[in-house]
């Protein structure tokens, strides 16, 4: 099967890098995740990666602390995730670049967005870390930011449940699983699928956004070649 995709956006929350511990990384669930985007690779997608840091810091939960400081401090730790992601993919073979936005040049190049493009182009695996640079702004952002900065077709979320529901699944058994949804709805029925800055943001642009589990590691591949699994995000009328 051909992919459907050529050039995508792999967001992936800290927390699904720690695995069942709840912190850290789990460096079983890093090297799955490595073996999951090499399969991707030699489909000929091109893939670029954006990694949240809420397995070591979440910012909005630090009490008494200034949000501008808990939040660069929440950019570093998406920086630990994005190296331990590239010494996994190097370890099977696969080329990869971690650009941060804030430069930190003995570990990893500056945000760049015609060399992050080359580096894709070439085949390489771009990792987008340190969020956007600033406070106040998601990882979730960033990847809205950089799908439209480097023209990804779509934004893959990947997360620890299998869509988007109407209620916490994992609170309520019977919570509604929506099979597609529009920017719009998202926003105004609060769904937690982005913040409301990300989705607008992939509104604005007309980026798709699919969101999956990864407990079955067979679906990052899945979803490129174009299988119906998890939610999709869309505008009126636009197949995904």
């Amino acid at each position: 099967m051909r992919p459907k995709y050529k050039r995508v956006i792999l967001k992936l929350s800290g927390e699904a890098l720690a695995g069942q511990e709840g912190f850290g990384i789990d460096q079983e669930v890093i090297n799955s995740l490595a073996v999951q985007v090499k399969e991707v690779l030699e489909l000929g997608v091109e893939v670029a990666v954006v990694v949240g840091g809420g397995n070591f810091w979440r910012g909005r939960s630090s009490q008494g602390m200034d949000r501008t400081t808990a939040d660069y401090m929440g950019m570093l730790a998406t920086v630990i995730n994005s190296l331990a992601l590239q010494d996994a993919l190097e370890n099977i073979d696969v080329m990869t670049r971690v650009q941060t936005a804030i430069e930190m040049r003995q570990i990893a190049e500056p945000y760049i967005r015609r060399r992050a493009v080359r580096h894709l182009e070439k085949g390489r695996v771009v990792i987008f870390a340190a969020g956007t640079g600033n406070p106040y702004f998601s990882t979730d952002t960033t990847a809205s930011l950089r799908a439209a900065e480097i023209e990804a077709e779509v934004i893959l979320l990947a997360k620890k449940v299998d869509g988007v529901y109407d209620s916490d699944p994992l609170e309520n058994p019977r919570a509604k699983k929506f099979d597609e949804l529009t920017y719009i709805e998202v926003l105004n029925r609060g769904l937690k699928v982005m913040d409301s800055t990300a989705t607008s943001l992939c509104m604005d642009n007309k980026i798709p956004i699919i969101v999956f589990s990864l407990k079955n590691p067979e679906n990052v591949k899945r979803v490129i070649l174009g299988e119906k699994i998890g939610t999709h995000v869309k505008e009126d009328n636009l197949c995904v």
